[in-house]
This record gives C-alpha cells, structure tokens and sequence, in this order.
C-alpha cells in the first residue's frame, strides 16, 4: 500500500535535517543544538498525527518522508 505523504511532512522533516545540519557544525551548546531539537520534534508530532488520523503506520510514515529526502540528508535522533 502506497502512503500518501502531505508537503507539510516533507517541508517539516527538511526543517529538521537543516537545523540538524546547522547544529553539528557548531560547537554543542544547549541553545545553538535547540531549534533541531525543536524542528526534530515538531516532525515527529506532526508524523504522529497525520499517522493516526490517516490509520497508518507511523513508522512506515516517517520511513516513506524520510526515504523522499536525498541520501546526504540523513537525520539523526535528538533526544
């Protein structure tokens, strides 16, 4: 079964893959690392969402986002 993956998932998880990018190439500080922290969360809330109200996986959701992205993007976790 194909998903079907909404721009707004696509443009929240290149947010997070570019703040990722931002971050890591500064020294970590808790307020430089914070906006991927906060872009990597609003990604993760938003695939959690239309996850369920669409009645999918979530983790074949973010894997078919993520998987639309280039291979230089990845995204790491942030906890």
């Amino acid at each position: 079964m194909a998903i079907d993956i909404p721009e707004d998932l696509i443009l929240l998880e290149r947010s997070a893959v570019e703040e990722q990018r931002e971050a890591l190439a500064e020294a970590y500080t808790e307020e430089e690392w914070a906006p991927w922290g906060e872009a990597a969360a609003a990604f993760q809330a938003a695939v959690t969402a239309h996850a369920e109200a669409a009645g999918v996986s979530r983790y074949e959701l973010e894997m078919a986002v993520e998987g639309d992205r280039p291979a230089s993007g990845a995204l790491l976790a942030v906890s």
